[in-house]
């Protein structure tokens, strides 16, 4: 889990970096992190996770404030619980997890892949250009409370 999250997201934000460098291209690249980088779940004991995806909101920093100075932007985006098809699966081996973790937001619900696009346009595209070393934190106000 490490290898893939932390390790996966360097080295293929260092092959895209290097060729922005070297074409002098600015541009913006994003990773996917969790809010479960910020917070610790409540009910899930998955430590390893939890580091690996804060270490992916670190790394976004870093990168950012290394790759600045060649008009690199870093930003990561830390959604909530998704419903994917890993999920999904997780609900048939623990159903009521399904009723419960929609409580633990204010919008009491989870989200759909979908409703990250909007954030990952915004990042990528020039209406951010002063954004770099940020994490978007969208979780339906789970963190909030």
């Amino acid at each position: 889990m490490l290898g893939v999250n932390i390790t996966g997201c360097l080295m293929t934000a260092q092959a895209v970096a290097r060729q922005m460098v070297k074409n002098k291209w600015p541009g913006s690249i994003v990773m996917i992190a969790s809010m479960s980088g910020t917070i610790a779940n409540r009910g899930l004991i998955c430590p390893v996770y939890n580091a690996s995806k804060a270490g992916v909101i670190q790394l976004g920093r870093n990168l950012a404030a290394e790759w600045g100075q060649y008009g690199i932007r870093v930003n990561t985006i830390s959604p909530g619980y998704i419903v994917t098809e890993m999920v999904e699966k997780l609900f048939v081996q623990f159903p009521e997890r399904k009723t419960e973790w929609p409580t633990h937001n204010m919008l009491n619900r989870l989200s759909q892949p979908e409703d990250y696009r909007g954030a990952a346009v915004f990042l990528l595209s020039d209406a951010s250009t002063f954004m770099t070393g940020s994490d978007l934190r969208i979780d339906g106000g789970h963190a909030a409370w």
